[in-house]
């Protein structure tokens, strides 16, 4: 390896000196760091740069490097695909600093992105945004540098660079610069050699000139980040002064508390389990992932430095979301977690993760959140900050200084406690037992009383947990009652929908997660989207959009549509509703289904029903018939039945439900891995499209003579789509019938005069009619008819006892039993013999004759 100490009197020189600054953001998946500090020790050729622990201030490292003097500044990375209102302030305070530390300025940037990382187009948004913390002039100055662990494959780098736009337009921003390094490689010197000489390259295009600076900025930096430092000073003495006049009190007591109860709260992703376990030392609560978090609240009991503890997880609320966007089931169990551990819990620990900013819209929400236990509550909370790796080589007073007055007001309004966990080390004990000691202070502080609950709400919310238990697994039985009754009714009938394309259209409130649903059903990054609240303000779908691909072997054509607020302004309104009109036009002849997107992790309210209502109606009551709710952010649900989630967020949903039919599904949005959601969301579509017969939707039918049919008894004439209203109103009705509960379960069934005894009719009887070129099905509907004047003609459904309703709720006491009655009924051939000779049958064949007849003159 070629000698990198200073160069010897008489040795040729390049640039005498080079200035640099490695910028980056950070990963939330798989390896957080971006590689910079390992960049700057590979370019260096030694270990300057500390890669153990994230890099929290600016750092300069200096050395000789063949032949030239090198100056590289390391800063704090940002999270990728999240906007710069979302990185704490004092990160942003140091990365504007960087700057600074090599006067006169750099003379190039160094923009670190591991070179298998994605680029979608939420990353280019945030890159953009954190870079606007600098000026314009950066992109002259600056190269993309791929950092990777592997030899370089220039072939697979072109491909990566080609299948991401977005990354493609980066190194087109920098001028086409970009440069890869190997850092598990260091003996590989041309790597290095040939970096410089890019940046040299690239510096002689710039004259020489390097990065201009501005010097009041500098001053007011230097002045912000000297009142940060004092702020920190005052707050750590103020703290410190507050913990040695509780632990005097303490020490006057007779005995200090061995049993304490703690509930931790805070957003999803805060590292609430995660604190759970660090606080009992093993792995009691399950630490969620992309896919999974926790739904429930949790207890768990251990000893821990001599204490007895019972500790409560709770799930999170979304992040910066308000109160009013917080599921019920969610509220339910925030509110039901301090009832857990009875009397009450000693401590409340918020918890508030280091690793984002504390700003306006996360204020409100641990404001409003916290509100649901009263504000009795703060007496007994205590700030527990995660992510204490995020810290580096600051302090929290540091970080709750620079954050300004959001934090430092709920620090105040907590009493000035807080504490730091670091739970990627769960080695270090005593961040455990001077927690436990910052609660026996606020305890002692409370004159030993803990928050107190009421135990009459208690047995209050334990009941109507039974109860909301209990009518969701009736939700489940009504709902698999009648898939199992109409796949039975329309087996053998698949062939009704024979086409090899199938055209979707997405309809919903805005961030329900259309375009992610889109593209999940898709397989592909075909609609434009953003999973930061932030960016999908700025990313909304502002007009139908058509996207197509062949997916488990057919060919999709799905719409994505502008979505609409409960409460938009008229002339937003009339655009809005417009587009969704203009949405069947997209996917001639028309759409097969509508999906009316509903996401899990949001309530839904009157408001909601009342607005989807006002949308869709546009397109005429019909358009029921062929819309099924699709709930988005299925992780949300955890290890709950999504009818748990329509049957806690109340009548507006579960009448929503019913008017689609009682048909939905259920997608986790945050992958394409699993195929099978999709499959079989495909599946229900082509059983709703079989059960329209094949029909798609169409807002203007084409006006034409409609052929009259006969009626059963004679009784006067009816036209085919008179004949088609029938038969559908017949089908709703024995669908109502079948999943009627009745009063008290308890009674005996006693065999009516009208009850149903074994006989629900089968669809699948196939004896087509032609009508001009097409096929109408008429067993199906002689099937209907004869169920419904032998079985149900003669006496209106009811949910009295010995009607016809209670012996069906009679045969559906269990699942297995009903599914197994169903199809042993409607698979009889004897059903299927008696379906032949009945009136509706032979009404069918003559009106088929007389069909015939008239088109052939």
């Amino acid at each position: 390896m070629a000698s990198r100490a200073p160069p010897s009197l008489g040795e040729t020189h390049h640039r005498s000196e080079m200035k640099i600054v490695l910028i980056g953001g950070r990963q939330m998946w798989d390896i957080e760091a971006s590689g910079k500090s390992s960049i700057g020790n590979t370019i260096l050729g030694i270990d300057i740069f500390e890669t153990g622990r994230r890099t929290a201030q600016c750092v300069s490292g200096q050395r000789y490097v063949y032949g030239r003097q090198i100056t590289l500044i390391d800063t704090p990375g940002w999270w990728w695909g999240y906007p710069v209102d979302n990185t704490p302030k004092l990160d942003q305070l140091e990365i504007m600093r960087s700057v600074y530390l090599c006067h006169p300025g750099p003379q190039a940037f160094l923009l670190v992105i591991p070179v298998d990382t994605v680029f979608p187009d939420i990353f280019k948004r945030s890159l953009q945004e954190h870079l606007e913390l600098f000026n314009e002039r950066l992109w002259r100055h600056t190269i993309v540098l791929f950092s990777t662990i592997t030899p370089p494959n220039d072939i697979s780098l072109q491909k990566h660079i080609g299948d991401w736009p977005d990354l493609h337009w980066l190194i087109k921003k920098c001028g086409n610069r970009y440069h890869v390094l190997n850092i598990n490689n260091r003996g590989d010197d041309t790597q290095v050699t040939e970096l410089l000489e890019k940046i040299e390259e690239m510096v002689a295009g710039n004259d020489g000139n390097h990065y201009e600076t501005d010097q009041a900025l500098s001053e007011e930096l230097e002045e912000k980040r000297l009142a940060v430092n004092e702020v920190a000073k005052q707050m750590m003495a103020k703290v410190q002064k507050q913990r040695t006049r509780l632990r005097a009190l303490i020490k006057g007591e007779a005995t200090s508390p061995t049993y304490l109860r703690l509930v931790i709260v805070g957003a999803q992703w805060a590292a609430r389990s995660s604190a759970g376990n660090t606080i009992l030392g093993e792995g009691v609560f399950d630490v969620a992932d992309n896919t999974r978090r926790t739904v429930h609240c949790v207890t768990r009991h251990g000893e821990v430095a001599g204490r007895q503890l019972t500790v409560v997880d709770t799930p999170g609320w979304h992040y910066n979301s308000s109160l009013q966007n917080t599921s019920k089931m969610d509220r339910f169990e925030i509110v039901h977690s301090v009832f857990q551990c009875p009397p009450g819990p000693h401590a409340v620990l918020l918890v508030v993760p280091f690793a984002t900013a504390f700003n306006k819209s996360y204020k409100r929400a641990v404001e409003e959140h916290m509100g649901l236990l009263t504000d009795a509550v703060w007496k007994h909370t205590i700030v527990l900050f995660t992510r204490g790796d995020w810290l580096g080589d600051t302090t929290v007073e540091q970080r709750i200084a620079s954050e300004g007055k959001g934090l430092q007001w709920l620090i105040e309004k907590c009493g000035n406690r807080y504490h730091v966990f670091d739970n990627k080390n769960r080695s270090d004990e005593t961040q455990v037992t001077e927690l436990l000691e910052k609660v026996e202070e606020m305890v002692a502080e409370n004159r030993g009383c803990s928050y107190e609950i009421d135990r009459d709400v208690s047995a209050d919310l334990e009941q109507k947990k039974r109860a909301g238990k209990e009518r969701a697994q009736k939700i489940t039985m009504k709902v698999q009652r009648q898939m199992t009754t109409l796949r039975e009714l329309f087996k053998g009938e698949e062939q009704i929908f024979s086409e090899d394309e199938l055209r979707i259209v997405l309809v919903g409130r805005r961030e329900a997660g259309k375009s992610v649903a889109g593209n999940t059903i898709l397989v592909g990054e075909l609609f434009p989207t953003a999973l930061t609240k932030e960016f999908r303000i700025q990313n909304r779908t502002m007009q139908c959009v058509m996207q197509q691909k062949r997916v488990a072997g057919m060919k999709l054509k799905v719409v994505d549509t502008p979505g609409w607020w409960k409460r938009t302004p008229q002339d937003a309104r009339d655009w809005v509703q417009d587009e969704v009109v203009r949405s069947v036009s997209l996917c001639p002849p028309g759409p097969h289904a509508f999906l009316l997107v509903i996401p899990i992790s949001a309530p839904f309210s009157e408001g909601d029903l009342k607005a989807v209502e006002e949308h869709l109606g546009l397109l005429t009551e019909k358009v029921w018939r062929h819309t099924m709710v699709l709930f988005t952010w299925g992780d949300w649900l955890g290890d709950r039945a999504i009818e748990e989630y329509i049957e806690r967020e109340g009548e507006a949903l579960q009448q929503l439900v019913e008017k689609c039919g009682n048909r939905y599904h259920v997608m986790n949005c945050h992958g394409w891995d699993d195929g099978s959601q999709v499959t079989t969301l495909l599946r229900k579509v082509k059983e709703m499209v079989v059960r329209n017969k094949g029909r798609n939707f169409t807002i203007e039918q084409k006006s034409r003579q409609k052929p009259m049919l006969h009626w059963l008894a004679g009784k006067g004439m009816m036209t085919e789509e008179e004949w088609n209203r029938r038969e559908e109103e017949l089908i709703e009705r024995m669908l109502k019938a079948v999943v009627v509960e009745p009063e008290e379960s308890k009674l005996p069934f006693v065999q009516g005069k009208n009850s149903i005894d074994f006989f629900i009719p089968s669809m699948s009887c196939e004896t087509p009619s032609e009508v001009g070129s097409s096929y109408i099905n008429y067993g199906a509907h002689a099937k209907v008819s004869e169920w419904r004047v032998k079985y149900a003609g003669r006496s209106a459904a009811s949910s009295g006892h010995g009607t016809m309703s209670s012996a069906v709720s009679y045969m559906g006491e269990s699942l297995d039993q009903w599914e197994n009655l169903v199809k042993e009924s409607l698979g009889d051939g004897k059903i299927r013999a008696r379906m032949l000779d009945s009136p509706a049958k032979s009404e069918a064949q003559t009106y088929g004759v007389k069909t015939k007849r008239r088109n052939s003159h």
